[in-house]
């Protein structure tokens, strides 16, 4: 079966659509049955022209070359070794051979979200491309430009159960914002150009690109378009001034306001936008787990973050504001709860680039369809025309007696757990890690109990510090895209926190880090258990234990696995602390380390995350003890 080039519907989730690209494609049937697409990139004639033939893996990372693109980390295969051979001659582009697909696709993330570029990998055909699945769904989620090129069998095997043939184009659509099937060697360079735009613009998200290799040994003289445009889609949303003088009209009406955002701030790079707007209007603000970092948490309006795990006065605040607004965030259901309950009490205002977004989970009473950033930055302009002087320090007044309310919250229910003499519980070690990296390194996390310790416990000062699986909650994700934040950032420490079970489903990443000379570093708070589940488990059935022990039944005392042992085996130095007392100049020997190190530190499986509302429930019925 042979099967041209079909553009994707942009849908799913993301602003615009690319239905009418189909337009701006036509199918030639040739004879023998082939059919190909003819269509060239629509915008200015103006282009670059090669001097020589190049076969398409050549013409492939060339355009790659001329996106920018520096690293990256691609695992080789029958399908791709044409890819792999042009990527050798390339003086820019600097490959790295994770050891599982999957850690490629998850250090591509890491590099996204630590640079707000595109993270490119590559896998072969079949099981190559079947393991970055789970690396595309987490970037679709969470919102990460990543471009995922995948070698194909070649065109006349399509559709006949070739060997390590899957449908990929196929099976990722519900999972990416874009999917190209290369059908004719001169579409790879308008292609290559549209996926960058694609995976960039609007809300960013992950693009597909998948190339037969009978393709990338043809040759030709490329033709490489200096732009793009792409009919039907438009990325560009920006709020009316009618739309934000109406929010500003609800914020001089409030008593009680809050601002709730998400990732969709530094997505946008409006960090900045957001501390002015927040030092004008003065109002308080909680972030969710993805927007952490996005507005600084040492900051006297800054409550942490809110949700499931969150501070209960964030929680508390956010619910009870008689106004919300709520900036590049999609109400997701660990951050609300029971929708229908949360913030029921105030007028909500939706500011999003997302129109999908809007009114989704949540009907709000004022949706603006806009890129964040705009609108921050317009609001801010407005607000001086209006009177709102910026106030910095600690001296903020327009709502004291709301601040007084949330000052007790804070008083009644900060963080807290119950140190021990000997034992190492986990806070306590983000605790320590805080006081001596003084709040400056970019931390990565598995997903469990430590990935919540490290949010609740390490102040984020700066967006794009605390990279972690948000929305999808991958398992596996902290070391391979603590590689990547390192590549993108090699003058910064970075750290993976981790537990035994999310570090384990990837351990083979140490070799990656090994050889390459990736000093990315990992924290294990190792209890021998999956220990968010054992958490829910005490907490819901009764403790009673379904699969969760991760160590050695015959010897429930051992260690198990050995850390230390695998990490040697890699060349990896790996230190294991029991006792309280030797966990501070562990903690200073691994910072010191110049290259990768593991520290792997006991702690108890008992110890819970808290606090924590449960499933389904709302604020009110939050756990603190």
């Amino acid at each position: 079966m042979n099967r041209p080039y079909v553009p994707k519907n942009a849908g799913f989730g993301y602003p615009g659509t690319l239905t009418l690209m189909v337009a701006s494609h036509r199918a030639v049937r040739y004879k023998h049955g082939m059919s190909i697409s003819t269509a060239t990139a629509r915008g200015p004639a103006s282009a670059q022209q090669s001097a020589k033939l190049m076969n398409g893996a050549e013409i492939l990372v060339k355009c790659l070359e001329l996106e920018g693109a520096d690293t990256i980390f691609a695992y080789p295969g029958g399908a791709s070794m044409p890819i792999h051979q042009a990527l050798t001659r390339s003086k820019q582009i600097r490959t790295i051979l994770p050891r599982h697909e999957q850690g490629g696709v998850f250090a591509a993330e890491g590099y996204a979200r630590a640079t707000g570029k595109v993270g490119l990998c590559m896998a072969t055909s079949g099981p190559g491309a079947t393991n970055l699945v789970t690396g595309l769904a987490d970037a679709f989620m969470d919102s990460v430009p990543v471009i995922a090129v995948t070698g194909q069998v070649p065109q006349e095997m399509i559709g006949r159960g070739a060997f390590q043939e899957t449908d990929f184009f196929g099976m990722t659509l519900p999972i990416v914002k874009h999917s190209y099937l290369i059908w004719d060697i001169r579409e790879i360079p308008r292609i290559v150009k549209e996926a960058f735009h694609i995976a960039t613009s609007g809300r960013p998200g992950p693009v597909v690109i998948d190339l037969p290799k009978n393709i990338q040994n043809q040759k030709m003289e490329p033709v490489f378009p200096e732009t793009i445009t792409l009919r039907g889609y438009n990325p560009d949303k920006r709020a009316t001034d009618e739309q934000l003088l109406e929010m500003i009209d609800l914020i001089k009406q409030s008593r009680e306001p809050m601002i709730y955002c998400g990732g969709g701030i530094i997505t946008s790079d409006a960090s900045p936008e957001l501390l002015e707007f927040v030092e004008r209007a003065q109002i308080p603000v909680a972030t969710t787990l993805m927007g952490i970092g996005c507005f600084p948490e040492t900051h006297p309006l800054s409550l942490k973050w809110l949700g499931m795990h969150g501070t209960v006065y964030a929680n508390n605040a956010v619910n009870e504001a008689d106004l919300l607004l709520a900036i590049g965030v999609r109400f997701d259901d660990r951050v609300t709860g029971k929708v229908e309950k949360f913030a029921e009490h105030g007028t909500i205002v939706h500011v999003d680039i997302d129109d999908s977004e809007l009114d989704k989970n949540k009907v709000v009473a004022l949706p603006i369809l806009s890129d964040v950033k705009y609108a921050l930055k317009r609001l801010n302009e407005l607000l001086a025309k209006e009177g709102f002087e910026r106030v910095k320090g600690n001296k903020f007044e327009r709502f004291k007696p709301w601040y007084d309310k949330i000052a007790a919250w804070k008083k009644a229910q900060p963080f807290r757990y119950k140190d021990t003499d000997d034992a190492i519980q986990p806070q306590y070690v983000i605790e320590q890690l805080y006081k001596l990296t003084k709040g400056q390194a970019i931390l990565t996390t598995g997903v469990g109990q430590h990935q919540m310790w490290a949010a609740q416990y390490y102040d984020f000062d700066k967006p794009r510090t605390f990279i972690t699986s948000a929305g999808l909650g991958a398992m596996g994700f902290g070391y391979p895209a603590a590689m990547g934040v390192k590549v993108a950032c090699p003058d910064v420490e970075v750290i993976d926190i981790d537990g035994d079970g999310s570090f384990l489903m990837n351990v083979q990443e140490l070799a990656c880090a090994h050889v390459e000379k990736i000093a990315a570093k990992a924290i294990i708070l190792n209890n021998q258990h999956l220990g968010m589940v054992v958490q829910w488990e005490d907490r819901f059935y009764e403790s009673n234990r379904g699969h969760t022990f991760l160590g050695d039944p015959e010897d429930t005392a051992r260690i198990y696995p050995d850390y230390v042992e695998i990490c040697k085996g890699f060349g990896v130095p790996c230190e294991r602390v029991i006792h309280k007392k030797d966990l501070l100049p562990a903690l200073q020997r691994m910072l010191d380390a110049k290259g990768v190190y593991v520290l792997d530190v006991m702690t108890p499986y008992t110890e819970h995350v808290l606090p924590m509302i449960p499933a389904g429930m709302t604020y009110k019925d939050i756990i603190t003890e």
